[in-house]
C-alpha cells in the first residue's frame, strides 16, 4: 500500500512530531511523523474503532 494518505490530528501544532493515520478499505494505518519511511502499522476496523471510542472517552 504505497498510495495511503496520511493526516495529523487537528489536535498537533503546525511543527509537533506525533503520529500519523490514512483510511485503509478495512481499517487505519498509523505512522511516526518523524520517521515515515520506517512504514507503518495497519488496524483492523474493529481494533481502530475501539481505540477511538477510548480515545474519545479520556477527552470528556
Amino acid at each position: 500500500m504505497t498510495n495511503l494518505v496520511f493526516r495529523k490530528s487537528s489536535y498537533s501544532g503546525q511543527d509537533q512530531d506525533c503520529v500519523e493515520v490514512a483510511d485503509l478499505p478495512c481499517g487505519a494505518a498509523v505512522r511516526d511523523s518523524k520517521r515515515p519511511e520506517r512504514g507503518h502499522l495497519p488496524f483492523p476496523s474493529a481494533e481502530w474503532g475501539a481505540f477511538l471510542t477510548a480515545a474519545r472517552s479520556d477527552l470528556s
